[in-house]
């Protein structure tokens, strides 16, 4: 039986009309000021000592010449800078507090010994400029004793496998156990004897990297006791607490400062070790300090997605009815764990029977971590292109094997606020062809040049939660909006003015947005988990009835004075889940002589509810789906197995799509109010990218009849499983 989405919107004034960024006159005539365009009187220049091995014990450094240029201020290394960094790298990817600190024994500091990884930092040395840093770091002696290296995370779980940590290679949890992750529903093997077909496959994802345009950089400035960073994050409030914890003084004296900031995706959410370097290097020198990653430093020092080796069993009636899903799942995780390592996905089907289990693995790769949906995408490929062959060799069209078998309830149990899957999935199978474009027979087509279709969808989170928000008014009835968010691409502060306007009853032009500064901003979640139009513009509008209350009881401001409206909501849903909806079909011609892959037609459909600028919402669903593309198609950080050394470090190498790669993507919103969230919206940033990898994928095997089971799905490959 087909859910109708029982929600709709009506039109709003301010709301969800086309509006260019409030601040985008700065951003294209560069007035505006990022984080490397920064500078103070006396200011330093640092630069880091990244370590030539995967793993190594450092014998001993050697500073002595290094210090003895004229101009170098100070060097840190792990002998005079013992600072943990918290978010770098805590067991199970959770939380960092005092009491996660006393039980975890696999604690990342800014310079550890050993290293793990090419790319570690060993020391960071401020000088007067940026060339008398760089010759004092060419200067610093280490003594290493070379260790034995892993790069795969099976391989890193072999009983003769080199031990990254002296607990072993399967990362702890928060309890010094070290387990897999689990979950479980229904009893797997009862699926299995209920199912009449069992089918059985491998895939495997790489490591990407987030390839921000703007390579990383901070500055650190102390007025006596008072720290300042200058830095691009995805969150001045969670960097803030972080960087005040990793350093043990009080959060009221850390200011963080963004206020401009070129992409992150994921890589520049908490704190970063390039901020408490920074920190430590200021506080040592006694003076400000800029340090600046080069793009190279960028690729091997931080976090990019986690690589994944997925085992899935799936059980099937002989109607094409999920009865079981098996998934043995292993995350490469580097040589520290900054995230959880999950593999999403299975959560999409309606399956009583599933069983999850997935090894958080080290290895000697650079650290892998948050990532545009961490880990959904190479999630998403692995289950979606396992269902994808099922169908085919079920014999029935992927839409109807999908139509049947997708999520009704949030696994098999809760409501969701609003139903829409179903929808997207037709609007798009109707507006793409899909019949017309399916291969019935993959690979049919003659010729060298072969035609596929392939088909993903997702359902993706769209929670609730804990913001704030100050609206201020003064008597010439300028209305001006406080809040914590940094804008990474996504026009965060064009959406919060928008929907401070849309509360207030008042035109866009009197709303000013004070953003990107702890010292000036209330708390907000951040820029990540695709959370701060929902969070932070609930705050917003709460802010803002806030505000027409003390108006209607005291009147308009007159004079100097002014009215101010402030809100801290942490709503939460009782017994429902709330979701964002999304279908992806991609048409692709594969050259088969050249192997060659090329998108001829992508049409994206998204129920991401109301959506608030739909000018940004458009980029947004384009930019993912470019993600998704090139994650599919080209970008994997290469590892020379025989010493451990990254081979395609930065854009060339990773092969990272530019817009001349970029194919014409429709986008379709399927526009949706369920009564939660700012005038209903959901979550547009990470979803846009979940499902695009597989749909690729399975274009690909429409197209030429063979299924890719491993990313990146490079020429090479296909001419492989061609020959």
């Amino acid at each position: 039986m087909r859910q109708q989405n029982s929600t709709s919107v009506t039109p709003l004034k301010t709301v969800g009309h086309a509006t260019p960024r409030i601040d985008a006159l700065e951003r294209v005539t560069g007035k505006a000021t990022y984080t490397n365009d920064i500078q103070f009187p006396g200011m330093l220049y640092a630069r880091i000592l990244r370590s030539p091995h995967p793993h190594a014990r450092i014998r001993r450094i050697d500073v002595s010449k290094a210090l003895a240029v004229p101009g170098v201020k100070t060097i840190l290394t792990h002998e005079n800078c013992q600072v943990v960094w918290g978010a770098g790298g805590i067991s199970g990817g959770l939380q960092y507090n005092d009491d996660i600190k006393k039980i975890t024994r696999q604690r990342r500091y800014v310079f550890n010994n050993p290293v793990r990884f090419v790319g570690e930092p060993v020391a960071a040395v401020a000088a007067v400029n940026r060339h008398v840093a760089e010759e004092a770091v060419r200067l610093i002696q280490v003594d290493y004793e070379v260790l034995g290296f892993v790069l795969e995370p099976e391989e890193a779980l072999k009983q003769d496998a080199v031990k990254i940590w002296p607990e072993g290679n399967l990362s702890l949890n928060t309890q010094n156990q070290a387990q897999p992750m689990t979950a479980r529903r229904g009893d797997v093997t009862e699926g299995f004897q209920a199912s009449d077909q069992i089918f059985e496959e491998r895939y495997s994802t790489a490591f990407v990297h987030n390839a921000q345009m703007e390579p990383r950089s901070c500055i650190a400035h102390w007025a006596g006791d008072k720290l300042t960073l200058y830095t691009p994050t995805q969150g001045i409030s969670n960097c803030r607490s972080d960087t005040a914890r990793d350093l043990g003084i009080p959060p009221e004296k850390v200011q963080i400062v963004c206020q401009y900031m070129g992409g992150g995706f994921g890589n520049k959410n908490q704190n970063q070790d390039a901020d408490l370097i920074t920190a430590m290097l200021a506080k040592e020198a006694g003076a400000p300090v800029k340090l600046e990653f080069t793009r190279k430093d960028d690729f091997i020092g931080v976090h990019g997605r986690w690589p994944t080796v997925q085992y899935y069993k799936v059980g099937v009636t002989r109607d094409g009815l999920l009865k079981a899903i098996q998934l043995r799942g292993y995350s490469g995780m580097g040589g520290y764990r900054k995230n959880t390592g999950s593999i999403g996905g299975i959560d999409i089907y309606q399956c009583p029977n599933i069983e999850s289990v997935i090894y958080p693995v080290y290895t000697n790769k650079t650290v892998s971590g948050n990532f545009r949906g961490p880990e959904y995408p190479q999630g998403f490929y692995g289950i979606e292109s396992m269902m994808d062959d099922v169908a085919y060799k079920m014999k029935m069209d992927p839409v109807e094997f999908i139509l049947k078998n997708m999520t009704r309830k949030y696994r098999d149990e809760l409501p969701y606020t609003n139903y829409s899957l179903e929808d997207c999935i037709r609007r798009g199978a109707e507006t793409f062809e899909w019949k017309n474009r399916w291969r019935p027979q993959p690979g049919s087509d003659p010729g060298p040049v072969k035609h596929g279709a392939g088909i993903a969808f997702m359902a993706f989170r769209s929670a609730l939660g804990r913001s704030n928000a100050v609206i201020r008014l003064d008597a010439k009835g300028k209305y001006t909006v406080f809040v914590g968010v940094t804008d990474i691409g996504a026009g965060a502060k064009t959406t919060m003015a928008l929907i401070a306007a849309e509360a207030l009853g008042v035109p866009l032009a009197n709303v000013e947005v004070v953003w990107g500064d702890t010292d000036r901003c209330p708390y907000s979640v951040g820029e990540s988990g695709s959370r701060t139009t929902i969070q932070t513009g609930y705050a917003v509008i709460q802010a803002a009835e806030a505000l027409k209350r003390q108006i209607a009881e005291k009147g308009l401001p007159a004079g100097e004075n002014v009215l101010v409206g402030s809100a801290s909501p942490n709503p939460n849903l009782e017994g429902k889940v709330r979701a964002a909806y999304g279908a992806h079909f991609v048409e692709v011609a594969v050259d088969t002589d050249l192997g060659h892959v090329r998108v001829t037609k992508y049409v994206a459909v998204h129920d991401s509810g109301r959506i608030i600028n739909p000018l940004t919402a458009r980029s947004q669903i384009k930019g993912g789906v470019l993600m998704g593309i090139g994650m599919a198609l080209h970008e994997d950080l290469i590892y020379d197995r025989r010493n451990g050394q990254p081979l395609t470090a930065g854009f060339y190498g990773d092969r990272i799509m530019t817009h001349r790669d970029a194919p014409d993507i429709e986008v379709i919103f399927i526009e949706s109010d369920d009564g939660f969230g700012p005038y209903g919206a959901k979550s547009i940033g990470e979803s846009s990218k979940v499902p695009a990898v597989a749909a690729v994928a399975n274009a690909i095997f429409n197209a030429i009849g063979r299924r890719m089971k491993d990313l990146p799905i490079t020429r090479d490959k296909i001419l492989g499983a061609l020959a």
